[in-house]
């Protein structure tokens, strides 16, 4: 878990010091990369996670709830955090800014550690050998990395525009450190007993519906004319092609 610490940790910082070295980005390609991690999301979500929630041997008559109250309790985080974990680059409530912070970093904070928690589910891999059905971490890696990329740019980005460099430096690493927090935090509860199998189920349900939530999200606001881009369209094909081949064939 180490490598993923710092593959997590490093992608949010070098992410989101690019706003200090990059500030007028240009909005078409960032929303492109947008739509690229948003398509990769939603096709993890549905070739793995999902699947494999429903064939680990946790009791799935309820999964389907799990997932239903994670899709509903992301619409809650994104409440607090305005949406930045889709790239939504501002504040709702501009005249109180400097008050808000702590509203947008406890919704990210959430979000991101619940996140994490899919990358210590190696105990229930080792289960699902029996079932002939193991995945790749990678996958989810790969997943959660870019999808923090531009999470932790348009976090800077806000938090630049009411806070001092120092400040935003300050809360972008601990927003850094809040997935490998989560993946940390849920194999120790694990591993020591304090969190059985069925409660990292529900986790994981929570998480699949969040990123469901997160995903679509990208894709319903990418078009809001629901016109046809054939540059988006062509990136989001793309990202499921990445999904598919990083599924079944690495």
């Amino acid at each position: 878990m180490g490598i993923n610490f710092l593959l997590l940790f490093l992608t949010a910082m070098i992410a989101g010091s690019l706003v200090f070295f990059a500030p007028k980005f240009r909005d078409k390609y960032f929303k492109l990369i947008l739509v690229f991690a948003g398509s990769y999301l939603f096709s993890i979500t549905i070739l793995h996670i999902i699947p494999e929630l429903f064939t680990n041997g946790i009791d799935g008559s309820k999964m389907g709830l799990y997932i239903l109250i994670g899709f509903l309790f992301q619409q809650l985080l994104e409440y607090l955090s305005s949406g930045i974990e889709h790239g939504h680059i501002h504040l709702h409530h501009q005249g109180q800014s400097k008050s808000g912070v702590m509203t947008v970093m406890l919704g990210l904070f959430i979000h991101a550690f619940l996140e994490g928690t899919l990358l210590s589910h190696g105990s229930l891999l080792e289960e699902n050998v029996a079932l002939g059905h193991v995945h790749s971490g990678k996958t989810v890696l790969l997943g959660i990395i870019l999808h923090k990329g531009p999470a932790a740019f348009a976090l800077s980005a806000v938090l630049s525009s009411v806070l001092s460099k120092r400040w935003t430096l300050m809360l972008l690493t601990v927003f850094a450190l809040a997935s490998p927090l989560g993946m940390f935090g849920s194999a120790f509860l694990f591993e020591s007993g304090l969190l059985d199998r069925d409660g990292i189920g529900v986790l994981y349900g929570l998480v699949a519906g969040g990123f469901l939530h997160i995903s679509t999200t990208i894709f319903f606001e990418s078009s809001p004319q629901h016109k046809l881009h054939v540059n988006k369209l062509l990136v989001s094909f793309l990202a499921a092609g990445l999904a598919i081949v990083s599924e079944f064939f690495l």
